[in-house]
């Protein structure tokens, strides 16, 4: 019995130990638990807790962007030349492809109406991803008919919204392309670089012109209204609104009314004629051509012949000729005569004789007309235009001072034109130009080719306008520009540092061109007296020789309002005979619109003919 007990009693303290350990175990085990709970639910609330609040209030709220309207356009006279218009686009909720029936009834309904493929519409929202909060427009300017079929199947098209949004428009076309340029949605690449500074996938940007020279000022910012939705999507309220900020109208230099005859003037010949305020550098004109129409940019699908046509078209029309590069020809005179004057080594009494050739470190250089003119002195030679003349004073001025005097007025460097990404310096070849590219010094040779205006020198129809504007206005280099606001400021311009002595003979000379000279054809009475020069490039196409023909020119003579320049590029004949005329025409009309009843009526085609 004692036994008995003893055993007992030794087996309840066994027992006893053991039910403490498990007791422990189930207490650590029990405390573990709920501190990996509260670990857990800690990471869920602190660290991951604005991650979900996100993707909640992503699921939602939905923000419906409203693009901003970009400023207007307009030219001198307040006539509108880019504007904007309303037509509609499709949003689409970017989860909209992580839902079901997505890829077999709402998208293959959606591409066929809105004449899209199935992997452009998920390629679009995969872009904003799906915990973007903002609509993605996938289509845009869709058809009347497109909205009636998307309203029609609406019940079979869940999250897709339709609203008006305002799109680039160019009333005038291709007329004035080369000076508003166009917009056009930003590439992948294009948006890499712009995020920063607020642009988002399905803006658009100015891409050339005034569009993109002050995509800044145009642009607007972005408004929208932040809705409130229920699971399927559906609207329930409005949580807040922001307008959306147009941007700032612009006013133009150029005058719609002149734009329009310098382009009928220029006509199909590929080239450029530019007007500008010779006192200030203000542009009245600026046309170019080939040219193109802007509103194709517009559209959400152009069409690939559209697109063919624009950027893979014969002379390629997105170029603008008035800041592309050619040798200026015998326009460049202008300059040789100031460096003659100004160099000491000629004096205004000078006078030359003139052959049908001369001969220059062994190379034979010729006159235009083959024969000379005889003696001639500066104005003289300006009216015909003497090669002979020109070479012998570039000769003995030398290529330093030549140099020089090429860029004072301009050449060899922008002229501070609005289009700073389009525009190019020009070149002005130098003594390094040729220890770089033939491995010898400048010779006589050189200077007497850049004289007038021919070897590697290469200038901008704008920069020719420039050194027009120079015996023009007295003396000074103007910048030209396109903004109408401030458009008198003295900063326009600066002198270049000639002799009152030498503008006077430069204006001389240019005046007796038009009165006996090379452009005779503008010893017009439908115009005031005109001071100008005339310029043919030799120039090869497909080893062809068609030569370039330049005329610039400003009026009245004594007192000028205007200056025009005209280029033709590969255009045959001569700068008097195919330049001249297309200059002549823009300052008729601005004249007999000025000055009504003052210069004789221009007679037309048919009253010639009679």
């Amino acid at each position: 019995m004692t036994l008995l007990k003893s055993e007992i009693g030794q087996n309840k303290n066994a027992r006893t130990v053991g039910n403490g350990i498990q007791s422990i175990f189930l207490i650590l085990f029990t405390l573990t638990a709920i501190s990996v709970m509260s670990a857990k639910l800690a990471h869920l609330q602190v660290i991951e807790g604005k991650k979900y609040s996100q993707k909640a209030q992503a699921n939602r709220v939905r923000i419906i962007p409203k693009l901003p309207e970009r400023g207007n356009v307009f030219d001198r006279n307040g006539k509108i030349i880019a504007t904007t218009r309303y037509p509609h686009s499709v949003y689409l909720w970017p989860m909209a492809h992580t839902k079901a029936g997505w890829h077999e009834t709402v998208a293959p309904r959606l591409a066929k109406i809105l004449d899209l493929s199935v992997e452009e519409l998920q390629t679009q929202l995969e872009e904003a991803g799906p915990n973007s909060s903002s609509l993605v427009r996938i289509a845009r300017d869709i058809t009347e008919a497109q909205i009636t079929a998307l309203k029609e199947y609406e019940n079979q098209l869940p999250n897709v919204e339709i609203h008006a949004e305002a799109v680039r428009f160019y009333p005038y076309g291709a007329t004035t392309a080369h000076v508003t340029g166009y917009t056009r949605e930003l590439t992948a690449e294009q948006l890499k670089k712009r995020k920063e500074q607020g642009y988002r996938l399905g803006d658009v940007i100015g891409q050339m012109g005034i569009e993109r020279a002050y995509e800044k000022d145009l642009r607007g910012e972005w408004g929208g209204r932040e809705v409130e939705v229920n699971g399927r999507g559906r609207p329930l309220r409005v949580i807040g609104e922001k307008q959306a900020k147009a941007g700032k109208d612009i006013r133009l230099t150029i005058d719609l009314e002149l734009q329009k005859v310098a382009e009928k003037a220029l006509g199909d010949r590929d080239g450029t004629i530019i007007a500008m305020n010779p006192q200030n550098g203000a542009i009245l004109t600026m046309v170019s051509h080939p040219t193109f129409d802007p509103n194709v940019f517009s559209k959400q699908r152009p069409s690939s012949k559209e697109l063919e046509k624009i950027l893979l078209g014969v002379n390629h029309p997105l170029l603008n000729r008035a800041l592309r590069q050619y040798p200026p020809a015998s326009t460049f005179k202008i300059v040789t005569t100031a460096a003659g004057l100004e160099s000491g080594k000629f004096s205004a009494s000078t006078v030359l004789p003139t052959y049908g050739s001369l001969t220059f470190g062994g190379t034979r250089f010729g006159e235009w007309n083959h024969a000379g003119f005889g003696p001639l002195g500066w104005t003289g030679a300006m009216a015909n235009s003497s090669d002979t003349f020109f070479y012998q004073v570039g000769a003995r001025v030398g290529g330093e001072t030549l140099i020089s005097w090429t860029r004072k007025f301009g050449f060899g460097a922008k002229t501070g034109f609005d289009f700073q990404t389009e525009e190019i310096p020009g070149f002005v070849p130098d003594n390094d130009y040729k220890r770089k590219t033939m491995k010898r010094d400048w010779t006589v040779g050189d200077s007497v080719n850049m004289s007038i205006g021919q070897g590697a020198l290469l200038t901008t129809p704008l920069q020719v306008a420039v050194m027009f504007a120079v015996p023009a206005n007295g003396g000074y280099r103007v910048q030209p520009h396109l903004i109408k606001d401030n458009e008198d400021a003295k900063s326009w311009r600066e002198p270049i540092g000639m002799k009152p002595e030498t503008i006077k003979i430069l204006q001389d000379g240019l005046r007796k061109v038009i009165s006996e000279g090379t452009a005779k054809k503008l010893n017009s009475p439908t115009v005031p007296p005109i001071a100008g020069k005339t310029g043919t490039a030799e120039a090869w196409k497909n080893g062809i020789k068609r030569n370039h023909t330049w005329f610039g020119g400003y009026a009245p003579a004594n007192k000028p309002e205007i200056l025009v320049l005209a280029f033709a590029e590969h255009s045959d004949g001569g700068g008097g005979s195919v330049a001249a005329p297309m200059a002549l025409e823009v300052m008729e009309h601005y004249f007999h619109k000025k000055y009504p009843n003052k210069y004789k009526k221009v007679e037309s085609k048919e009253e010639k003919k009679n």
